[in-house]
């Protein structure tokens, strides 16, 4: 029943958003440079995929965050589902680095490369380098947030694993905090490899943002230490309604 709900209905419904969601922050890009609008479109794009896949979110720790400031955000990852969980409920202007194969998808590329998103060419090493140097150079340069997924990918077993030191590299060059995030519930909405989308409940955990001002980038392994524990504390968290 899952598959025919699937392919039948969810996947057609996708298809159909991402095409008008698509056109339109094509179209919104020859008019607003700052990537905004299109920030906006995609906001609506990732609501429409979530109600279409009967994905319900809870968000916890909203009034930590500031919808004008800008920090970057360190999530866990377990789905491909999350980037829209993510996209969806955090009212920042956010950006993400993205895999440079996904700027090549149709529709979803386009869209990535005009709203200001920054691919990263993970097998180049020197070229990353460089790319986390002008990720905090457009957080500071045009005032917007970024999310970045610190595992390197995708969870296959669910579990936490270790945190590269990008995120707390960007925040530190940037100068602004780095904000920890859990994400619950996406592996079994749509689990690693998985091609059949389950309805279901999803978690997104802000936790307290960790002040990078005066650190200097020899503290980035510490700070990605503490961010990591920051984001397996949110992850244990029982729920209050769960308490006995």
């Amino acid at each position: 029943m899952a598959l025919l709900w699937t392919y039948v209905i969810v996947l057609p419904l996708f298809a159909l958003s991402t095409i008008f969601c698509g056109t339109l922050s094509v179209v919104a890009s020859l008019i607003d440079k700052t990537g905004r609008t299109a920030i906006g479109i995609a906001r609506g794009w990732s609501r429409s995929l979530l109600f279409f896949a009967r994905v319900r979110v809870t968000v916890e720790g909203l009034e930590k965050i500031e919808p004008e400031a800008s920090y970057v955000f360190a999530s866990n990852h377990l789905s491909y589902v999350d980037s829209l969980v993510a996209l969806s409920r955090i009212p920042v202007q956010f950006r993400f680095l993205a895999k440079t194969g996904l700027f090549k998808i149709p529709f979803l590329g386009t869209h990535l490369a005009q709203a200001g998103h920054i691919p990263v060419p993970r097998e180049d090493p020197r070229a990353a380098v460089k790319t986390l140097m002008l990720a905090a150079e457009t957080i500071r340069g045009r005032s917007i947030s970024l999310l970045i997924f610190p595992e390197g990918g995708r969870s296959a077993d669910g579990a936490l694993h270790d945190f590269k030191e990008g995120a707390a590299y960007i925040a530190i060059k940037a100068q602004v905090p780095l904000v920890p995030i859990a994400i619950i519930g996406t592996r079994e909405i749509l689990p690693m490899h998985g091609t059949v989308f389950h309805p279901g409940h999803v978690r997104l955990r802000i936790g307290d943002p960790l002040p990078t001002k005066d650190l200097t980038l020899r503290d980035r392994q510490a700070m990605t230490e503490s961010v990591h524990e920051q984001v397996a504390s949110l992850l244990r968290r029982v729920p209050a309604g769960s308490r006995r």
